[in-house]
């Protein structure tokens, strides 16, 4: 049986909506689009949402709303994707890499206050030596889909007097709370700004797609401005009869817009987002009972003050148990037609910011003791146990073949 990385969960609804959206003949930006920015802030309990053509779309509108310019600094975690560093390049300011937290792997709150302390003193950090320009923005990123310490950033960013803004591609829904009698809080509700992902494989879907979310007018108001060339309010309004054909250049925009095609498909996702996170909470669990007291893997920790979206089961090979390393596994497992995936080799290791920065190995040891060993076992709504259960034969083969 061959088990994919991920798979859509698909419905007739979905299909429908879309088929609904081609007849209209209304494809771009338009109703749709709307109403799913209003459905969604409403889910997340913000008062403003933009629906973008991606994640990165709306981290790089999140940090020109709150004003980094060319020579700033913004603290990103070095174990994320690439997304969450590259859209400060895109104002040739300057990304300062923080480790992650052992357990979680989410941002070190530890780290980032001797980091921002470094910064505001003109002292070296980690990979980078003074002067720096100054700093802007945080932005924790919540790994697989556990939501990072918010409360530790909040503090750090009440601190040194800047704007948090939240990489929530993993996630949908989680929530986190300060202590066991304190009420949950929902990702989207924590943070200036937070960002998510609609791309395939995430907990919602629109093909390609994303959203940012703020309390904030002003923030909501530029990020829309610049989301469609600079145009002025209601841009897209032009085409309606509600609309004028007048418009005007406030600033020099982007075209990061979502299609109402896509709002068609985030829609439906959108009333299915509970259903999706119950079945993904399921085969983790399901993962948990089978592959416990299983010594080639440590198993992912939901932690105590957190629930857990579950868009990665990212597990961490025990190298003393194995006679072979991380990436011969992937490939053993390929060869059983199991598809896995690694998340992520951290920034600072990349050739780019090697080179740039001058980062590289030994400088965030936490990072660079996990990401080795890291593996992502299939997971996705609509796995069924016996996909699940061929990846957890595989491995137990596997384990016999080439364990210690």
């Amino acid at each position: 049986m061959a088990v994919p990385f991920f798979r859509p969960s698909i419905t007739r609804a979905e299909i429908d909506d879309v088929v609904h959206c081609l007849e209209s003949g209304w494809l771009t930006t338009g109703p749709r689009t709307k109403q799913f920015e209003e459905e969604f802030a409403a889910r997340v309990g913000a008062k403003h949402a933009l629906a973008l053509n991606s994640c990165t779309a709306a981290l790089h509108l999140a940090l020109e709303a709150v004003g980094v310019q060319r020579g700033d600094t913004v603290v990103v975690p070095t174990m994320t994707f690439a997304a969450t560093a590259e859209v400060v390049r895109y104002f040739d300011a300057t990304p300062v890499l923080v480790d992650c937290d052992p357990v979680t792997q989410c941002i070190d709150v530890v780290k980032l206050r001797e980091t921002c302390a470094a910064l505001k003193a003109g002292k070296p950090v980690a990979g980078l030596k003074p002067p720096y320009g100054p700093l802007k923005a945080l932005i924790p990123m919540h790994y697989g889909g556990q939501m990072a310490d918010v409360d530790g950033v909040a503090q750090v960013a009440k601190e040194f007097g800047v704007p948090v803004i939240e990489d929530a591609a993993h996630t949908l829904p989680a929530y986190t709370r300060s202590h066991a009698q304190a009420p949950w809080r929902q990702v989207g509700s924590t943070a200036d700004i937070t960002c998510f992902s609609f791309y395939a494989n995430k907990c919602i879907t629109t093909g390609e797609g994303g959203m940012a979310v703020t309390q904030r007018e002003d923030y909501a108001e530029r990020m829309r401005v610049m989301s469609l060339h600079g145009m002025s309010k209601d841009a897209w309004k032009r085409f309606t009869n509600q609309g004028s054909w007048y418009y005007e250049l406030v600033a020099p925009g982007f075209k990061y817009n979502l299609t109402d095609i896509a709002s068609a498909i985030g829609l439906q996702q959108l009333k299915r987002a509970d259903a999706l996170w119950a079945e993904r909470k399921q085969l983790a669990e399901r993962y948990r009972q089978k592959l416990q007291g299983f010594k080639g893997l440590e198993l992912p920790v939901e932690l105590a003050d957190r629930q857990h979206s579950w868009h990665l089961f990212s597990v961490r090979v025990v190298p003393s148990a194995w006679s072979i390393d991380r990436a011969k596994l992937i490939d053993e497992l390929k060869a059983l037609s199991i598809t896995c995936s690694v998340h992520w080799m951290p920034l600072h290791l990349h050739p780019y910011y090697r080179k740039t920065y001058g980062y590289g190995e030994g400088l965030f040891p936490v990072a660079e003791s996990i990401w080795p060993r890291l593996i992502s076992l299939p997971l996705f709504p609509g796995m069924t146990a016996a996909e699940q259960d061929e990846v957890v034969q595989g491995l137990e083969s596997l384990h016999r073949r080439f364990g210690r």
